[in-house]
């Protein structure tokens, strides 16, 4: 009796090489389904823990205080204990399991495993009230869903899957496809890669029609339709730049620090109570900003752009604090929601000095300056904040103010904050398991 692969192949009159790229391919594709279904399901479950904290802050305004510190150190002591690699935006383990060339090793960054601690520990710090975003570790489980199902592929076929999962994490989540694959070029990988290409195409693609199908055509931030004509207005694009810019790398530098330099200080000695300080510090910035900071900052970032200027006027201070604090504090999270709504802040408080410039071109210049400070991708950052607004009319200034950012960052965080955490993972490895740097992306 003949084999199935033998009557598939005389069914589609394939040669056997292309019915196994065919298979390998279409097993990929449900990969990228895969990872669609579960970023909608994160993103669920994190709007239902964001909404039960806020809750709980109605019935017993202080509860932060008690919770916060509690919470934290038991994420972080999941994140360390239970789910080792979990930890942070997990940004860093996907740039880096890309250049890890034993399997065995590469499991230590990206894995199922992985992916579920990511997610339940990740719940549990919105639940507890962690200004923390989702999509960092949509990317992470992205790429750990995608290893998982190319365990078997040839070994130069393992990076492209990873950088397919990340990218399809980023479309899912943001429902931004273009900035997915944008991201994978400019952030994941650092260069194009043509052999691979078309595995991430057809990975975003499969995760968008997934978040399609479940929650519908939507636009994140809604669409809006600020303007910003050409003439004395533009001061602020140079402005929203360089604060945005320096803002963003000042926060870069600290969690680089944090997380690379204060290797046998109190915060490596003691993580779990470190943690619980930092959950502390979070609960403080709450109690002083009316409780605005807290989760992902997309409701706040949101009313911003769409005209709204009723949250205090230290918004973006404190948020940028607890960003800090949570960001630091070892438990899994990421950082790109929490950026866009720092920099929607920073675009609230320069209209004050502007009034009349308005308020939502303002908050995108902002958002967009903050993210391509913190991250160092300038294309990535415009992309991302554009596709999230369908806001065309703002392309020029968007695109000049992220340009601006990235170079004012650099000034204060000479190095990419992805790349820079990625080496501390790599540091853990036998060298022989990984490639050298340069090699990156080949």
């Amino acid at each position: 009796m003949a084999s199935l692969s033998s009557q598939l192949r005389r069914l589609l009159g394939l040669s056997y090489p292309a019915l196994q790229t065919l298979l390998r391919r279409t097993f990929f594709l449900i990969g990228g389904l895969t990872v669609g279904g579960v970023a909608v399901l994160m993103a669920f479950c994190a709007d239902q823990a964001q909404t039960a904290f806020t809750a709980l802050l109605g019935r017993w305004p202080n509860a932060a205080f008690l919770i916060t510190p509690i919470g934290f150190g038991l994420a972080c002591l999941l994140a360390q204990k239970v789910f080792p690699g979990s930890q942070g935006s997990g940004i860093p383990q996907v740039i880096a399991a890309r250049r890890v060339i034993d399997p065995k090793s590469r499991l230590s960054l990206v894995s199922v495993r992985i992916a579920i601690g990511k997610i339940l520990v990740m719940i549990l710090g919105l639940l507890c009230g962690a200004s923390i975003g989702r999509e960092g570790p949509t990317v992470q489980v992205g790429a750990s869903i995608m290893g998982a199902f190319g365990y078997k592929a040839p070994p130069f076929i393992q990076p492209g899957l990873l950088l397919a999962g990340g990218a399809a994490g980023i479309a899912a989540a943001f429902n931004t496809p273009l900035a997915g694959i944008v991201f994978a070029i400019e952030e994941l990988s650092r260069s194009f890669e043509a052999r691979t290409s078309g595995l991430v195409l057809g990975c975003v693609i499969a995760a968008g029609l997934t978040s399609l199908a479940v929650v519908g055509d939507y636009t994140y931030f809604g669409s809006t339709d600020a303007i910003l004509p050409l003439g004395p207005a533009w001061i602020i694009v140079p402005l929203c730049g360089v604060i945005g810019g320096l803002a963003g790398g000042l926060f870069s530098r600290i969690l680089i620090l944090f997380s690379t330099g204060l290797r046998s200080t109190f915060v490596k000695r003691r993580p779990i109570i470190f943690a619980m300080i930092c959950g502390l510090g979070v609960a403080a910035c709450g109690f002083l900003s009316q409780n605005s900071i807290y989760g992902t900052g997309y409701e706040q970032a949101h009313a911003i752009v769409h005209g709204d200027d009723t949250l205090p006027a230290t918004f973006s201070l404190f948020k940028f604090l607890a960003s800090t604090f949570s960001s630091i504090a070892g438990i899994p999270g990421g950082v790109f929601a929490p950026s866009l709504s720092v920099g929607a802040g920073l675009g609230a408080s320069i209209h004050h000095l502007f009034p009349v410039v308005p308020l939502g071109a303002l908050a995108l210049l902002g958002m967009v300056g903050y993210l391509a400070g913190v991250v160092q991708t300038p294309i990535t950052s415009f992309v991302i904040v554009l596709e999230m607004t369908e806001d065309h009319a703002m392309i020029i200034p968007v695109m000049v103010t992220a340009l601006i950012a990235n170079a004012a960052s650099r000034v204060i965080c000479g190095d990419g904050l992805y790349h820079a955490l990625s080496r501390s993972f790599l540091e853990k490895l036998p060298k022989g398991h990984v490639l050298p740097e340069q090699t990156e992306g080949l």
